[in-house]
Order: C-alpha cells, then sequence, then structure tokens
C-alpha cells in the first residue's frame, strides 16, 4: 500500500508528531498513521494534509468571471448579476463552470456546498469527482408569491435529487438566498421541506442588510424599487438580521451562515440563542472584491464559534481555491497560525456540510484525498498539488 510522510503532516484538526506515516490502499482510504518513518514511505518537502472543503460556491455563476467591479459594494453586485447572468450562449456557461470545476479539482477540493438557482451543475456532479452538497436557493420577498417561488426551487431540487452517485456523495437541500431576498411566508415553506438537512444562507454580507431590519432604510429599499418588488408588507423588526430571520427557522438544525461581512458578538450570541449548530463561512476574497472589507475573524475566534471557508463565485473572485482564502486570511491575521487556518479549510468544512464521516480528517476508514501544500510560512507563495 502507498506510503507518505513530509516535513509535517495536518490531519484536518492540527499537526500529527514529526516523523508520522499516512498508508493508504489504492483507492485512498487511510489505512493506518504511524507515528514513525516507514521504510519505503515517500517523503514530501513540505505539508501533507486531508483535501480541502469549499463549503460555499456558486459554480453555475462561473461564466461571468470579471463581469462585475471589484469593490462596488453589494448592492451594485447585486443589480449587476441578473443584468448580464443571461448575456452568454449556453456553450460559454457550460465552458466556464467546466474550467472553474477542474481549477478547484486542481485547486485540492474534494467536496463542495454548491448554490443552485437552476439545473446547470448537474453536469458536474455527473463527474463523481468530489462530493457535493447543492444548494437550491428560494428566492422572493414578496408573501403572495411565496407558494409560487417555493414550487420553482422544489423543481430544481427534484431534478437534482433524482440524481444518483456511485463513487462521491450527491445531496441536496432547498435554502433561503438571503434575509432581504426571502419573504417570512417563504422562509417557514423552506423550513417545513427537510427538517434534517443544512441550511446555508448569505448572511450579514452588507451593513444595508442590518439597516433594511432595523428601519426599513438604505439600498436594500432601492434594490427591490429597482427590481419591480413591492416591500409594502415588510414592517422593520428594530433588530439586525440574524435575530429577525431566525424566527422563522427551526431551532434544532444544522446553520451554514456564510459572509458574515457586518455579524458581530451580539449576532453570534442570537445564533446561539436562536440556531441550532451553527457554522460561520468566511469568504475572504469575495468579501474584499465586493465590500472591500473582512468580516472581523479576531471576534468569531474569541467567540470560539465553528469557522469554515467558502470561496464565492468566479462573478466575486479571482480563482476557486481554498488555499487562496486562507491565505488572505494570513496576510491579513498574520497572528493566525496556518495550523488553525487548515483546521478551517478541512476537517470544519466537512462538518459544516455533514461530511465529517467522508472526508476533512486524516484517520483510518476515511477517504479525505491528500494533498501536498508548500510554500507555507516561508515567504512564497503558497500552492497545492493533489497527492491521492
Amino acid at each position: 500500500m502507498p506510503l507518505f510522510t513530509a516535513t509535517k503532516i495536518h490531519d484536518g484538526y492540527g499537526w500529527l508528531p514529526e516523523g508520522t506515516t499516512v498508508e493508504l490502499n489504492a483507492d485512498g482510504t487511510v489505512i493506518a498513521l504511524y507515528d514513525q518513518r516507514i521504510e519505503g514511505a515517500t517523503h514530501f518537502d513540505g505539508v501533507l494534509a486531508p483535501g480541502f472543503v469549499n463549503v460555499h460556491c456558486h459554480l453555475e455563476l462561473s461564466h461571468m468571471k470579471g463581469v462585475a467591479n471589484e469593490r462596488t459594494g453589494l448592492i451594485p453586485f447585486l443589480r449587476n448579476i441578473p443584468q448580464h447572468r443571461d448575456t452568454f450562449s449556453e456553450d460559454q456557461k457550460r465552458e466556464a463552470r467546466h474550467r472553474a470545476f477542474d481549477e478547484m479539482l486542481a485547486n485540492g477540493i474534494v467536496a463542495v456546498g454548491d448554490i443552485a438557482n437552476t439545473t446547470d451543475t448537474l453536469d458536474l456532479r455527473a463527474q463523481d469527482k468530489i462530493h457535493f452538497q447543492t444548494f437550491v436557493e428560494a428566492l422572493g420577498f414578496n408573501e403572495a408569491g411565496a407558494h409560487r417561488a417555493f414550487s420553482y426551487a422544489e423543481a430544481t431540487f427534484n431534478a437534482f435529487a433524482e440524481q444518483q452517485s456511485t463513487n462521491k456523495m450527491v445531496r441536496q437541500s432547498i435554502v433561503p438566498h438571503a434575509p432581504y431576498s426571502v419573504s417570512s411566508t417563504l422562509f417557514k415553506l423552506i423550513d417545513s421541506h427537510q427538517p434534517n438537512s443544512v441550511i446555508s444562507i448569505h448572511n450579514q454580507e452588507s451593513e444595508e442588510e442590518n439597516k433594511f431590519y432595523m428601519r426599513k432604510e438604505g439600498k436594500v429599499r432601492e434594490l427591490l424599487a429597482q427590481l419591480g418588488i413591492d416591500d409594502g408588507h415588510f414592517a422593520p423588526t428594530g433588530k439586525p438580521s440574524l435575530e429577525s430571520y431566525m424566527q422563522w427557522l427551526s431551532p434544532n438544525r444544522s446553520y451554514v451562515l456564510v459572509h458574515n461581512t457586518y455579524s458581530d458578538s451580539y449576532d453570534i450570541e442570537c445564533a446561539r440563542t436562536y440556531a441550532g449548530e451553527t457554522h460561520w463561512c468566511l469568504c475572504p476574497n469575495a468579501n474584499l472584491y465586493i465590500e472591500g472589507r473582512l468580516p472581523d475573524i479576531n471576534t468569531f475566534i474569541s467567540e470560539g464559534v465553528n469557522i469554515c471557508i467558502g470561496t464565492d463565485s468566479l462573478a466575486s473572485n479571482h480563482t476557486l481555491s481554498v488555499l487562496s482564502e486562507l491565505t488572505t486570511i494570513k496576510e491579513h491575521y498574520p497572528q493566525i497560525s496556518w495550523e488553525t487556518l487548515l483546521h478551517w479549510g478541512t476537517a470544519n468544512g466537512a462538518k459544516a456540510l455533514q461530511m465529517n464521516d467522508l472526508v476533512g480528517t486524516l484517520k483510518p476508514g476515511m477517504k479525505p484525498g491528500l494533498i501536498l501544500l508548500s510554500g507555507l510560512d516561508k515567504g512564497e507563495k503558497p500552492a497545492v498539488r493533489r497527492i491521492a
């Protein structure tokens, strides 16, 4: 069986003892970890780790790379998406998402939480190359149209549910897009669909979201008006968005809160009060691309929350690479160790997608993929290569 050792090995949680050897079988399943170098093992200069887990991605938007200007703010960015996403041919869309998918594979990603508003990514899941949790988004802020909006999402969900895989996990759930694009009725319909499924939601990506919920003012209102959406039914809650929308969702399920650019300790406490298991997904490169700022990561660390990593889309990023996201965090928060960052990008991501029995950690019986990282803490640009 293949034996591998390296300068350092990270098991998804932390560094293993120096000299550890990993034994895999032919299909990549971890057979054993030995706390010594085994004769005949292949040695690598660098860091061996489990494959990365990309908790939040929009593969279906890959054809929009470079279309949106950077640092315009979320609301102008959101205006841009519907204006341009269908100005490409089906061949252009297909070629772009397949290039993006191949890029993710090359960047050591073994599982993805992929956002879907269409069935475009069925062809990517059919390749059976990585595990997919497809989050089918429901959108509709008009209360009267909630059932129609849910029916559309349900039809998309059913198309994904019909797809089977013999090699990888393919799973799907219906989720809300964001607090400013989903009505209270639609939130409740989503919540009742699969009581045990993971709920992913774009959370507090812009300060305008909180302004809208607290005082019904700001650029969210302008966006809704420009889209022809009547917000007359909406009464401000006087509370931040997270505390407001959690009342329409069940407290005993798992949540992935995405972006969190303007979340603070109060929001974290609200999530503890109103939600079940909560994972805070950071997409730093997209945050910088859209809003020009990062979340207050120190607060998340001090609060001890579960942090995981996403890439968002090529409409808001230059690459689909978890390592690139971790490198950006390291550049802005140099005190965060690579041991911690790799934990966020592997084991924590697997737990967020409820795939921690498949990927995310190096331990016997798991098939997490094996990647080689170079350039960490060496003043070089970090790089990744798939080993198994």
